[in-house]
């Protein structure tokens, strides 16, 4: 009798492991979705760092000199130097 429920208690101790293989918490398909979800917070992680790269790069030029000041001056708010003139073109 002893030898014949080996066998089923071990089939059902595989069962059990191949179960957990596919359906549990560290199942396949899990592990899967959570290397995707790793991939995209990466792919943002990357896109952000390069934001606060170019971020950092320009206080730095704020920081160094008065020409970054001067330029943004003159693009965003159009403030010309005393003896300059404004000309703006329009094209059509």
């Amino acid at each position: 009798m002893g030898s014949r429920l080996i066998p089923f208690v071990l089939l059902a101790v595989l069962g059990m492991l191949h179960a957990q293989l596919w359906l549990g918490r560290g199942s396949i398909p899990n592990v899967a979705r959570l290397q995707q979800k790793i991939d995209e917070q990466k792919t943002r992680n990357a896109t952000a760092q390069r934001l606060n790269d170019r971020l950092a790069s320009e206080v730095s030029d704020l920081k160094e000199g008065l020409e970054m000041v001067e330029e943004r001056a003159r693009m965003e708010l159009g403030m010309v130097k005393p003896d300059e003139i404004f000309v703006q073109i329009n094209s059509k």
